[in-house]
């Protein structure tokens, strides 16, 4: 049971290790996905302004043949009125006449309105590609920021990983879990010791019987208080020591 314990102190240790290495890198990996999320942000309404201008162009276009084949037909009509033979012929070809002309006019209403959407949006993309250029500069140094950190501690990283997965493979299931349950739980720290008779952990006391069991290291033992697991500090004097 002992070296269980021990084995459990040991894995914590080490992640103690790993975590102030990525302590090092302080915000730096928040500040790369926030600037990340912005920039991705823009090129979304970037490419959705686009689009919007590709679809209104491609609409006035097709408004632009529409009005070129009703003017074509308004001439044949008007031309054809001089050649009607009776009021319903000339009715029908008023009707078409004016038909033709009013969407026509609807259309180039429409061309109008398109043409002050397009030119909107191009003013609004133009708007937003210098606060892109700018974000994409900062990301640039940010990243570039935390690759030096991330470089300066990668053999230390990989060594201490590589220490970690020794460890994890020695551990049973139950108690890896239990331990990853606490750690991600309390800010890192799933494994504590007792000192002064009280949780190094949450610092509130431990009742004498449960300091007299830890120390026996029979079973695992937990923080009334906070649910920390804890150990015997000779065990963590030992593992200390190494």
């Amino acid at each position: 049971m002992e070296e269980r314990l021990s084995t459990l102190y040991e894995l914590q240790v080490i992640d103690n290790q790993l975590d102030e290495l990525e302590e090092l890198r302080g915000d730096l990996p928040l500040a790369v996905n926030d600037l990340t999320g912005q920039i991705n942000t823009f090129k979304n309404q970037i490419e959705s302004k686009n689009t919007e201008k590709k679809k209104s162009l491609d609409k006035r276009s097709s408004n632009e043949d529409e009005i070129e084949r009703l003017k074509e037909n308004l001439k044949k009509f008007k031309a054809q009125l001089y050649q009607v033979r009776n009021n319903k012929e000339y009715d029908a070809l008023t009707k078409e006449i004016d038909h033709s002309e009013e969407t026509v006019t609807k259309l180039e209403s429409e061309n109008k309105a398109i043409e002050e959407l397009v030119e909107k949006l191009k003013i609004e993309v133009k708007d937003i590609e210098p606060q892109l250029d700018v974000l994409n500069e900062e990301l640039k140094e940010k990243e570039n920021e935390l690759k030096q950190i991330i470089k300066g501690n990668e053999r230390e990283e990989a060594k201490l990983k590589t220490k970690r997965d020794q460890i994890v493979a020695k551990i049973k299931k139950p108690d890896y879990n239990t331990y990853m349950r606490i750690r991600k739980a309390l800010d890192g720290k799933a494994i504590v010791t007792i000192s002064r008779a009280a949780c190094t952990g949450c610092h509130n006391v431990v009742p004498p019987q449960r300091q007299l069991e830890v120390k026996q290291s029979k079973r695992l033992y937990s923080c009334e208080s906070c649910g920390r697991i804890l150990i015997s500090p000779d065990i963590a004097s030992s593992i200390d020591s190494k």
